[in-house]
């Protein structure tokens, strides 16, 4: 695996720690500014936003531009984003600059996909994006417990400085190991991007993400009393049982990955039928406090099997402008991840019980997988009209580059 793969991990590193920090800092941050723990929540849902909105937005204006170029730039707004909100004086101007972080996050996962399987062989596709999300994965592990920490000790403006320390680190890393590329064709560009996007079996892909990822979330927001009502553990213990979740995350992400190089449909089955049997589950394992454990390291297996196969399915099946279409993904992403939530919540309020979040989740896995298999007779379908063969994602980076880099 070429060695530019690292600098996409460290800028997914960066995009990972500052999107799961705030839940660890609302707290310090309400006290600080003196607003409620729920009125500090929506920054959260800020920065979902600008993911929703920045990701197809930006991607589509920088279509035409070199894709090394458009990465770096991506990371140059996520550092000013992130550095404003260490700086911001009051509430507004924080949900303001947390706005801000959060556009770059999916353009940059969509350009960097695009980036990192146009590196490597066919065959190593699925694996290049998986180690790209490797960043992400780890995050969960090591970067959001320590910039929690450092928030708790030094004030939670210090994490802000600390993650744009990441964001400058990722700048310096995609400028010296990225190769040079020479951007799109005048004639291509956003046209191109635009109609790639009027593919059903692209929107059939989103539908797979917005309904299996969906999945997660809805048991995941409410993953802590979960732990704590019916796995019986102490809040104190909530942080490592989340990192356990990253090594769960980051187990999945990476054997998502190889799998889906050899088979991606079968794997993208299997971890929705996993993940839908993990949560059915859910009730009886967390009866315990193994349980929970194991259930917790268990979810973020089965949900992360199903990224690496679905990032490079939307890519195949939108191959003349893969990027837009990768960075839609990831705003089907944010969109499952407000969805779930909301979901999971309801099942709650209705009085179901603590783990109700995660059964409702069990359902819409079976709903991603309705959707998947729709998907799937789609391709059957019109198999036919290109002889059985799947496209190939599209890429712009020279071979001569290419071949440069994968000889780091």
């Amino acid at each position: 695996m070429p060695l530019a793969l690292l600098a996409l991990a460290v800028g997914a590193f960066g995009i990972g720690t500052t999107e799961f920090v705030m839940m660890g800092l609302l707290p310090d941050v309400a006290d600080d500014l003196h607003v409620s723990i729920p009125t500090a929540g929506h920054l959260v849902s800020a920065y979902a936003l600008g993911v929703v909105i920045g990701a197809p937005l930006l991607a589509a204006a920088t279509a035409r531009m070199s894709r090394r170029t458009v990465l770096i730039s991506l990371m140059g707004l996520f550092v000013a984003g992130n550095a404003l909100s260490s700086l911001a004086p009051g509430y507004d101007s924080l949900l303001a600059a947390r706005f801000v972080s959060g556009l770059p996050h999916g353009a940059f996962f969509g350009v960097g996909a695009v980036v990192a399987t146009g590196l490597v062989a066919p065959e190593r596709k699925a694996r290049s994006v998986s180690l790209m999300f490797l960043g992400l994965t780890v995050a969960n592990i090591a970067g959001v417990p320590v910039a929690t920490l450092m928030g708790q000790h030094l004030g939670w403006r210090a994490t802000f400085l600390g993650v744009s320390a990441i964001g400058l680190a990722a700048i310096a890393s995609l400028a010296l190991l990225i190769p040079h590329d020479r951007g799109q064709a005048p004639a291509a560009g956003l046209r191109r991007e635009l109609a790639a996007l009027r593919s059903l079996p692209v929107w059939l892909a989103l539908g797979t993400t917005v309904a299996g990822f969906g999945a997660l979330f809805s048991a995941y927001s409410y993953i802590t009393p979960m732990l704590t009502d019916s796995a019986g553990y102490a809040d104190s213990s909530v942080t490592l049982l989340l990192a356990l979740f990253g090594v769960g995350a980051t187990i999945g992400n990476l054997l998502g990955g190889r799998l889906a190089d050899h088979a991606m449909r079968p794997t993208l089955f299997a971890g929705l039928t996993s993940l839908a049997l993990v949560l059915a589950l859910f009730p009886l394992l967390m009866a315990t406090a193994w349980g929970g454990a194991l259930a917790v390291v268990l979810l973020g297996v089965a949900a992360f099997v199903t990224g690496s196969p679905l990032n490079l399915m939307v890519m195949e099946k939108a191959a003349a402008g893969p990027s837009l279409a990768s960075s839609a993904n990831q705003a089907a992403f944010n969109m499952a991840n407000a969805g779930g939530a909301w979901i999971g919540g309801l099942a709650l309020a209705a009085g179901f019980g603590t783990t109700s979040p995660a059964l409702a989740g069990a359902a819409l896995a079976v709903l991603g997988l309705a959707v998947a298999g729709t998907a799937a007779a789609v391709d059957a379908r019109r198999a036919p009209r290109t002889g059985g063969r799947e496209r190939v994602v599209a890429t712009h980076v020279p071979r001569a580059a290419a071949e440069t880099a994968a000889r780091h």
